[in-house]
Order: C-alpha cells, then sequence, then structure tokens
C-alpha cells in the first residue's frame, strides 16, 4: 500500500485506521475521505490530506483516485446496524450502490478495496457457537443482508475481473477514541464511559445475550494485516472470520467492577437491537485467518478493560 484512500475516515473505525495508516507507513500518502457534515478535525485534518469522498458520487471517487494516485481503498461508508433498520433505503444506497462505484472504479483504475463485512452478514439459521468461516448466512436486518451482499459482489469482481478485493467480518468494536453511532454492540463501549463518569448505566442488551466482541487496536492491525497478505495463501477473501472474545452482557459488567466497584447497571431492553443480537453468533471459528494470513488478536477482555478505563479517564480528564 503506497497511496490509500480511506472512505469514511472520521466514522468510528475510519478516524483510528487513518491515524494508524500515516502512523506506520510514513512514506505514503493517506488520503482521508469524509461526507459533508462529516469533516476531519484535529489531527485527522493536520495530519495529511482529505477530500470529500462520498459513495454515492462515482465521478468524485474517481477523480481523488486519479489525483492522489491511489493503489488501495478502505472503503467504510456504512450505517450501523441499529440505524439502517431505521433508514433501509439510504443503507442499501450507501452500501451497496455506492460499492458498486468504488467496485467499478478499482476495476477500471487497478486498484484494491477492503469493504469489511461484520457478524451481522449471519442470521438465525446459522451455526450460533463456533460458526464456520463458510456456512449459511441469511440476516434478517438491512444491515446483514448489505454485509452478505457486499461479500458476494466484493468476491464477484475478483473471480470476474481480478479486482483484488478482502475483507474481514468485523466483531463489535470497543474503542475510548470514537463514540459509537448506532450498533447492536455498542453497549460494550457506553457501559465504560457510564463506570468512569460514575454513571447508572441503561443496558439495551438482554443478560445471557453472548456476541463477539474485539478492541479496536486488533481491528485495526486486522485490516492492515490483510492488505498486506500474500495473495498466493489466500483461499478466502470475502469474508474472513476474526475473532477475539466473546461474553455477554454481565461478563463485561463483571470485569469492569473489577476496577470500578460502584459501577450501577439497570435493563432497558431495546426490542430492535435485541433481535438483531440474537440472531447473531455467540463466537466465531476464526481458524481460516489464522491460517492464510497469520490473524492473531492481541487483547483479552481484561487487557481491554484496563486499557479502556485508563484512556477514558485520560480522555475525559477523570481521576
Amino acid at each position: 500500500m503506497k497511496n490509500i484512500l480511506v472512505v469514511g475516515s472520521t466514522g468510528q473505525i475510519g478516524s483510528e485506521l487513518t491515524m494508524k495508516l500515516r502512523r506506520e507507513i510514513p512514506q505514503s500518502t493517506v488520503v482521508a475521505g469524509y461526507i459533508p457534515g462529516a469533516e476531519p478535525k484535529g489531527e485527522l485534518l493536520e495530519s495529511g490530506p482529505s477530500a470529500i469522498a462520498d459513495v454515492r458520487d462515482a465521478a468524485g471517487l474517481a477523480e481523488i483516485v486519479t489525483r492522489y494516485k491511489i493503489d488501495t481503498i478502505y472503503n467504510l461508508a456504512a450505517l450501523l446496524s441499529a440505524v439502517a433498520e431505521r433508514k433501509p433505503l439510504l443503507a442499501w444506497d450507501i452500501q451497496m450502490n455506492g460499492l458498486l462505484n468504488i467496485l467499478e472504479i478499482a476495476r477500471e483504475k487497478g486498484v484494491a478495496v477492503f469493504t469489511p463485512s461484520s457478524i451481522g452478514s449471519f442470521g438465525p439459521e446459522t451455526p450460533h457457537v463456533g460458526t464456520p468461516q463458510d456456512t449459511i448466512q441469511r440476516p434478517r436486518s438491512m444491515y446483514g443482508v448489505t454485509k452478505v451482499a457486499t461479500e458476494l459482489l466484493s468476491d464477484y469482481y475478483f473471480h470476474k475481473y481480478g479486482v483484488d478485493t478482502r475483507s474481514v467480518r468485523f466483531p463489535g468494536l470497543i474503542s475510548y477514541t470514537t463514540l459509537p453511532g448506532g450498533g447492536t454492540t455498542d453497549y460494550a463501549v457506553e457501559v465504560y464511559y457510564s463506570a468512569v463518569k460514575g454513571e447508572e448505566f441503561t443496558c439495551p442488551i438482554a443478560p445471557g445475550t453472548y456476541m463477539d466482541m474485539m478492541y479496536m487496536p486488533d481491528a485495526l492491525h486486522a485490516a492492515m494485516m490483510l492488505m498486506e497478505a500474500d495473495p498466493s495463501r489466500l483461499k478466502h477473501r470475502n469474508s474472513f472470520n476474526i475473532a477475539s472474545m466473546s461474553f455477554e452482557p454481565e461478563q463485561i459488567f463483571a470485569k469492569i467492577r473489577e476496577y470500578i466497584p460502584s459501577l450501577q447497571v439497570r435493563y432497558e431492553v431495546d426490542p430492535v437491537r435485541q433481535a438483531i443480537a440474537t440472531s447473531w453468533p455467540d463466537s466465531m471459528d476464526d481458524s481460516c485467518a489464522r491460517e492464510e494470513w497469520d490473524w492473531k488478536p492481541t487483547f483479552d477482555m481484561d487487557s481491554m478493560t484496563v486499557d479502556m478505563i485508563k484512556n477514558l479517564r485520560l480522555k475525559l480528564g477523570i481521576q
């Protein structure tokens, strides 16, 4: 990767991935793509070039690719699961019509593309424990439908046109840097904020609901590692299961209480998020990623909790 466009650079993943790419590949040009109303700020704005990059504007995207001689696109434009259920037509427009624009540009200009999938690509008929790499995918949310279609369309462009498409199925992502924005797994971020602030936390997910989760540094590492992997080793491309930890709400609350015993929680289950969560896997089998590109997470629940609390206290100015 030499010249990289991150579409959705001001989102939860994009803001951190853009900075990581700039730090770790300093000889590269990393363009922060954004949409009006979500402009980059601070270090993200000052540390490198930025450009308006709306996935629904094919001509605008092509101009950026040409201007900066882009060879790799990280396509992170998406509505998160709960938001997509409220705005299904917009979710389809961004996640499918937008992807098609990017893949056509990649085909014409020889660009590699990373478009993440998600645990949301699975559904109620999927094996829930140790979900295999290759299994039935029949989601019942618009978010999930677009993720399955993303995987299929990306594979089509690889097999039909030789476009270098790659992706992972992200679990729920936990980060102290950027606030979550409407995902089913967001409770696992929000509870840390409540704990550090000393506020009661209202949990929208029912006790006993297991979901795969991952700390953001591991997710960013996976996104970079896969795009730099030897293509001759890749039997799969779109998309690899990656896993780190799986827990239900009471387990993460108990872990936080080891460090902040005063955490108070009450449940107010959101039926929309709960229905989505119940349809998702409890845990994924990521052995293909481990075998084909040496994937391995660094953080577990304890080390993540220690790091989250430390950094949130610094961020919020709370001792």
